[in-house]
C-alpha cells in the first residue's frame, strides 16, 4: 500500500511502536513527523528513515506540554503545509497502588500523556484533516478492556486507555460526517522499552508471555503494521473500531 503524498505524525516515535510505525510509513513513501522527548533515539529513527530515501522531520516534543503539543501541529503545516494521519502513540506506564500516598499525582501524570495529550493533539489537528478527510488512529492497550492489571497498582494505565478508547469512539461519531475516521489498536504485550522507562514496573517478557493464548509477545512491527492497514484505503469504511492484536490475552483474562 502507498501512503506517496501523505503527511503522518507519529507520536512517540523514537522508540518501539512509533518508531516502527515511522519506518514503515516512510518505506511507503509518506512524509514522517518524527516525536518525541529523546534526542538521541530521535536522531537514530530518524537515520533509519532517511536510508529509506525519506527525510523525517524531527521534533523533540513533550505532548503534555500544551504550548509544545501546540509547536508540533503548527511546524508540521509550516513544513508540509498539510496534515493527512495523526497517530497518538505518545504514552507511559506505571505501577503505583491507589491505597498508596502520593497517588493522585501519578494518576494526574498518566492520565496527562495516555489521554489529554491524544484529546488535546486531536482537538488542533481536526481543522487540518478536514480539509484532508484524513483520519486518526489512538494507541490504546487492553488493559483499557481488563480490570485483573489494577491489582498489580495500574489501576492509573487501565483507567486512562480506557477513556482512551471511548473518547476514540465519541470522536469519530462526531467528526465522521466530515470524512474524517478514528480508530483504536489495543496491543498486549510488545517487546518495547516500556518496562525500562516505567516506573516500579513489576512484570517482566516471561510474564507476560504466559498471559498470552498463543504464548508469544509480537514485535512492534507487528502493530506497526495494523496502523497501515487502519490508515490506508483498504479500510476506508472502518472507524470508531477498537482492534486487538494481543496474542489471545484476553481469551484467558
Amino acid at each position: 500500500m502507498s501512503f506517496a503524498g501523505k503527511v503522518v505524525i507519529v507520536t512517540g516515535s523514537s522508540s518501539g511502536i512509533g518508531a516502527a510505525a515511522a519506518i514503515e510509513f516512510t518505506k511507503e513513501g509518506a512524509s514522517v513527523v518524527i516525536v518525541g522527548r529523546n534526542e538521541t533515539k530521535l536522531k537514530n529513527i530518524s537515520e533509519d528513515c532517511e536510508k529509506l530515501g525519506k527525510k523525517p522531520l524531527v521534533l523533540k516534543v513533550d505532548v503534555s506540554n500544551e504550548v509544545e503539543a501546540k509547536s508540533l501541529i503548527d511546524k508540521t503545516i509550516e513544513h508540509f503545509g498539510k496534515l493527512d494521519i495523526l497517530v497518538n502513540n505518545a504514552g507511559i506506564g506505571s505501577s503505583f497502588d491507589i491505597v498508596n500516598d502520593g497517588f493522585m499525582q501519578n494518576f494526574d501524570d498518566l492520565m496527562n500523556v495516555n489521554l489529554r495529550a491524544a484529546v488535546y493533539l486531536t482537538h488542533l489537528a481536526i481543522p487540518h484533516l478536514i480539509q484532508t478527510k484524513g483520519n486518526i488512529i489512538n494507541i490504546s492497550s487492553v488493559a483499557g478492556t481488563t480490570v485483573n492489571a489494577a491489582s498489580y497498582g495500574l489501576v492509573s494505565y487501565c483507567t486512562s486507555k480506557s477513556a482512551l478508547n471511548h473518547f476514540s469512539r465519541c470522536v469519530a461519531q462526531r467528526l465522521a460526517s466530515s470524512g474524517i475516521r478514528v480508530n483504536v489498536i489495543s496491543p498486549r504485550p510488545v517487546r518495547t522499552d516500556i518496562m525500562e522507562n516505567s516506573k516500579n514496573y513489576h512484570f517482566t517478557w516471561d510474564i507476560h508471555r504466559e498471559g498470552t493464548a498463543l504464548k508469544r509477545v509480537s514485535e512492534p512491527k507487528e502493530v506497526a503494521d495494523l496502523i497501515l492497514l487502519l490508515a490506508g484505503d483498504k479500510t476506508k469504511g472502518v472507524t470508531g473500531s477498537e482492534y486487538v492484536l494481543d496474542n489471545g490475552h484476553l481469551l484467558k483474562n
